[in-house]
């Protein structure tokens, strides 16, 4: 993905001399930084395309890291892929809480991480321009990667923003969790069938206004629907 900026914090300088190397001889522009406080002033000096982001940094913890960034305007699209030692599912859906969208448990294959990065910048740029959709008062531009409702702009984490256009493009669809994993994140993804209840509660705490009804409709057994309210 040529021009794409990426932020990567990890605190084991070899691993990050060589990720960094990798990822500019793809073309990727990289800063790095191993400490969780230098890493939230990189981030809002200048914003990148995708955050590499190890959990146990200098400083700010980077599970902090990362509930900052997604409390920040600015840096709240940007997709994170969590970098962690840890392999409890615990510790995997608590990132995935906070706001993180995947992970990788070390140690792991720089290629895979290659991988995981270029699949996210393929589903964040979507391939065609000019495309604006709308399911009832909710209208995704998919250009400006920009959602509103009922005229107020929302403010969606890449993996909702992906997940609203999946179910927007089928509106009134009955998706099973497993269908939801193919589309969204892809039929090699081996995250778990619970990842995709996560980012429903996201998602509809990120779509829900004042005075409108909750347009995800949960059907049980089945999964779920978007319909137009």
């Amino acid at each position: 993905m040529p021009d794409a900026k990426l932020l990567l914090v990890e605190d084991d300088p070899s691993l990050s001399e060589l990720l960094e190397y990798r990822f500019q001889n793809e073309g990727y522009s990289v800063r790095c930084t191993g400490d969780g406080d230098e890493a939230l002033i990189l981030a809002s000096e200048d914003v990148p395309d995708l955050i590499i982001l190890d959990w146990m940094i200098e400083g700010t913890s980077g599970i902090e890291v990362c509930r900052r960034l997604r409390r920040d305007k600015e840096t709240a699209h940007v997709p994170i892929i969590m970098l962690t030692a840890r392999e409890a599912e615990d510790d995997r859906i608590r990132g995935l809480e906070t706001g993180a969208d995947d992970y990788l448990t070390k140690p792991f294959s720089p290629r895979e991480l290659l991988a995981r990065v270029a699949a996210v910048m393929r589903r964040i740029r979507p391939a065609l321009a000019g495309e604006v959709v709308e399911v009832g008062d909710i209208k995704l531009d998919a250009v400006s990667f920009k959602v509103e409702r009922r005229g107020q702009s929302l403010q969606l984490g890449p993996t909702e923003y992906r997940l609203l256009k999946f179910f927007m493009e089928s509106p009134g669809r009955v998706f099973s969790r497993g269908q939801l994993l193919d589309g969204v994140w892809g039929t090699d993804s081996d995250i778990e069938l619970r990842t995709v209840d996560v980012h429903i509660r996201r998602l509809r705490k990120a779509i829900g206004i004042d005075g409108a009804k909750d347009p995800i409709r949960t059907v049980r057994s089945a999964g779920y629907a978007l319909e137009a309210v």
